[in-house]
């Protein structure tokens, strides 16, 4: 779930020939070169200039973002410690380089978009379909014909309706939640969510636009729930892990609150809605700044937080693990600090019926590695206390820049004897599945390609399934369905076989799996494939590599909807694995909005069905990935 930077040498030395080369071309026209370029050299050409090896957003990639979001990773987010030591002035002038604009630019086609009949409010009186992550309590990530208008028959037939394209935009990460025909989508670069209103579904509205109130981009997708008091509401969170409570009627912030305790907290996770309490979780990306020697590596975890809906009051918190203290001494008289680590990158289950709150756990970013790294965990709805804990992967001590071996330059790295070094977190939130025998399990997917069910009143394991070896982008990475029995698994690498492992079943590649609920075992496979022929092979970043599925699944009236890290959407039948239906969305798209659009990778979660209608977000600018900005609506042939 993060974005890994490039620390090598000749990829520095690329960065210094693109600037080199630059500004030859500066003088051989008689321009002056712009003045953001020569802190871009220094500062972020080793790794923009490289993004397939350093997995970091493409120098074309940063053109397309808007000005704020720049501004706000230097200042606030992961790039906090490659902008160290800039003037306003000169952080400026490097986003003015990047992206071409002194200045952001202004929103005016939700205001053309408007619905009819200013200030009325949408009507909210059926049950939501999607509330959560994983639409459902129970997180299943299924949606009936009922819901959607939809049918499987009717899956295997799409066109596309219309596109809404969003400016300055390269990632559409978040899913929307949907109430009736009212769609509520955040978007992360736009520091805004939208409230879509789809009664007429060729010609969809826009009801009111919720702004973050300092321009903070947003990250987490948005969960709805009616909270005591009957007022309907939106919970979603934006990088600088600020919480968004508003009424789903008008847009109008109940409260905002900053949940950020650590030095790199990060909210990822879609909040939980309930009547009396909104569930949090608590990541962090000290895992980006441990390779940074100046850094005291390392010191933060993750953590749950129950809040009052009403007012944002914190009513409990839990913490994976204590307050990191003094380790050793790393080699020049500053001490290494641990534990740490343990992030909580899923959206959480709630189980009224136990009293329990079941979540997934990310690696530990330093000696010694805390048994709440890379573990399932269940905690207590009414005080956060801890009711069990599975750790999946032990001593995974990881962080980016040090290597398996360690770097005896890099200060914060531990040497290989410390750790396994596979950063195999559970990014995938988990599901409490009912079986038709009536068992219930919990199920979860981890980054090594494991799938995991467990007894949801101990811990205890029931089956594991292992499919590949993973990487530390998926393996299974954000997120599984369940449906009839059948657990839907997408898998975006299979990975290589870990040191001292079994070796990989070669018949095992990238798709999606049909993995039986009750005992584990695979009942099929949908194996993707690359497409790489004529003008797709240079649209698409390494299309060689990276062409599987890491994106949640959707579940449709028995079809799984999902999208290719390539920017390929595919409707699979969840009983067969057979292909359904297949588009290409790596292109240029006409946009209702006018603004112009493109599509590009999934990733993610960013696809729903509401009136006859399915909706999905194209586009996923990290990682080296292609980036997009499109809202595609697919309806069924006649």
């Amino acid at each position: 779930m993060k974005v890994f930077a490039g620390l090598a040498a000749l990829v520095l030395a690329a960065g210094a020939a693109w600037a080199v080369g630059t500004d030859l071309r500066a003088q051989s026209t008689g321009q002056m070169p712009h003045p953001g370029q020569a802190t871009y050299r220094v500062r972020c050409a080793a790794c923009h200039d490289n993004p397939g090896e350093t997995k970091a957003p493409s120098r074309e990639t940063l053109s397309r973002m808007s000005n704020q979001v720049i501004s706000f990773a230097m200042t606030h987010g992961k790039m906090q410690a490659q902008a160290a030591g800039l003037s306003e002035d000169e952080r400026n002038q490097l986003v003015s380089f990047l992206t071409g604009r002194a200045e952001a630019t202004r929103d005016t086609w939700s205001q053309a978009m408007a619905c009819p009949g200013a200030g009325k409010a949408p009507s909210l009186k059926a049950a939501p379909a999607v509330a959560t992550f994983g639409f459902d309590a129970r997180q299943t990530r299924t949606l009936t014909a009922a819901q959607t208008g939809l049918t499987k028959a009717k899956l295997g037939k799409l066109d596309l309706a219309w596109g809404i394209a969003f400016p300055e935009v390269t990632m559409m990460r978040a899913q929307p939640a949907v109430v009736g025909n009212m769609v509520y989508l955040p978007v992360s670069e736009a520091a805004a969510l939208y409230a879509f209103d789809v009664s007429d579904p060729s010609k969809p509205c826009v009801k009111w636009v919720y702004n973050t109130p300092n321009g903070a981009p947003l990250r987490t997708s948005a969960a709805y729930g009616v909270i005591a008091d009957g007022t309907p509401v939106l919970a979603f969170s934006g990088l600088d892990t600020t919480v968004h409570v508003v009424d789903a009627r008008t847009g109008k912030a109940l409260w905002q609150k900053a949940v950020g305790v650590y030095s790199y907290s990060l909210t990822t996770g879609t909040p939980r809605v309930l009547k009396d309490r909104i569930i949090v979780p608590v990541s962090q990306f000290e895992i980006m700044q441990a390779y940074d020697n100046k850094v005291a590596c390392c010191t933060n975890h993750g953590y749950v937080l129950s809040l009052d809906p009403k007012t944002g009051a914190q009513q409990w918190r839990y913490d994976t693990m204590p307050d990191a203290q003094p380790v050793r001494d790393r080699g020049d008289g500053k001490p290494l600090l641990g534990p740490s680590g343990a992030p909580i990158w899923n959206s959480p289950v709630v189980d009224e019926k136990r009293g329990l709150i079941y979540f997934g756990t990310g690696e530990s970013n330093s000696p010694p590695a805390h048994r709440n790294t890379n573990a399932l965990i269940a905690i207590r709805l009414k005080d956060g206390t801890e009711a069990w804990s599975h750790q999946a992967t032990e001593n995974d001590i990881f962080n980016v820049g040090c290597g398996p071996n360690g770097r005896p330059e890099l200060l914060n790295c531990v040497k290989g004897h410390e750790t396994v070094y596979r950063d195999v977190d559970f990014g995938a939130s988990l599901i409490l599945a009912r079986l038709k025998s009536g068992k219930e399990l919990v199920l979860a997917g981890q980054k090594s390609g494991t799938v995991w069910a467990l007894e949801p009143e101990t811990g205890k394991v029931v089956w594991r399934r292992d499919i590949g070896a993973g990487t530390p982008n998926g393996g299974i990475h954000w997120g599984i369905a369940f449906q009839d029995d059948t657990v839907i698994v997408p898998v975006a690498h299979i990975g290589r076989p870990v040191p001292g492992g079994e070796p990989i079943d070669p018949k095992l590649q990238p798709g999606l799996y049909g993995v039986d609920g009750a005992t584990g075992a695979i009942k099929w496979h949908y194996s993707a494939t690359p497409s790489c022929d004529g003008e797709r092979g240079k649209k698409a970043p390494r299309c060689d590599r990276l062409y599987g599925f890491s994106g949640a699944p959707t579940v449709i009236d028995g079809a799984a909807v999902t999208g290719s890290l390539d920017g390929r959407l595919f409707v699979i039948d969840t009983k067969t694995g057979e292909r359904l239906w297949t588009y290409d969305t790596l292109r240029d798209f006409p946009a209702l909005n006018g603004v112009p659009g493109r599509g590009g990778s999934f990733d993610a979660a960013s696809i729903v069905g509401v009136n006859g209608l399915v909706l999905v977000g194209s586009g996923y600018g990290m990682f080296g990935q292609a980036p997009g900005n499109m809202l595609l609506a697919f309806k069924p042939r006649p």
